[in-house]
């Protein structure tokens, strides 16, 4: 395994704190019992993008543990599929390579396509899989809460990610863009 380096290590400490802002003080209330409309999945998208998969899990482990905690008890299910979406996004790091390339519509696209695959397997499969297992929750109320947060997630993370992702791309520098002033 691959060490993290020092970057990667604050990338991981801001973009739990940055989640666990959000997920606290900028959650929306939703229809859904114990489910809302959340925004910080956008961040943890772009900085699973940016550092890649291991980043992407442990922002998502640490920061949702941290909202989970303000609010009483951790809820480990929904713990866990944070850190999922987080590593299955982060896995797009070697395809859009922000460092060295320009973003392109296929890179917003490519950020996308891993965001909603990170979305369904997070809310739709291992999240309400691990309340059935670990909790005994109801089947069709854990497959109603996964299935609102999975689209309010994709939403989300597809209008305010995509932004935030356009932005950060402009912030790069381009190979060639510097001339020397004669």
């Amino acid at each position: 395994m691959k060490k993290l380096d020092i970057k990667t290590m604050v990338a991981i400490g801001i973009g739990a704190a940055l989640f666990f802002v959000l997920g606290r003080f900028v959650a929306i209330p939703s229809p859904i019992p114990d489910t809302s409309i959340n925004i910080q999945y956008a961040v943890l998208g772009l900085f699973a993008l940016l550092f890649g998969p291991i980043a992407g899990f442990l922002i998502g482990i640490i920061g949702h543990t941290l909202v989970d905690l303000s609010w009483g008890a951790p809820w480990w299910s929904w713990i866990l599929a944070s850190g999922i979406f987080g590593l299955v996004v982060g896995l797009g790091k070697n395809i859009i390579d922000l460092e060295t390339k320009s973003l392109g519509l296929k890179g917003i696209i490519a950020f996308n396509l891993s965001q909603i695959c990170g979305h369904a397997v997070a809310w739709m499969l291992v999240a309400p899989g691990l309340d059935i297992l670990i909790y005994g929750e109801p089947i069709d109320k854990v497959f109603a809460q996964g299935a609102f947060a999975g689209l309010s997630n994709t939403a989300t993370t597809a209008i305010i990610g995509t932004i935030l992702l356009v932005a950060f791309s402009k912030t790069k520098v381009k190979k060639g863009s510097l001339h020397i002033e004669q």
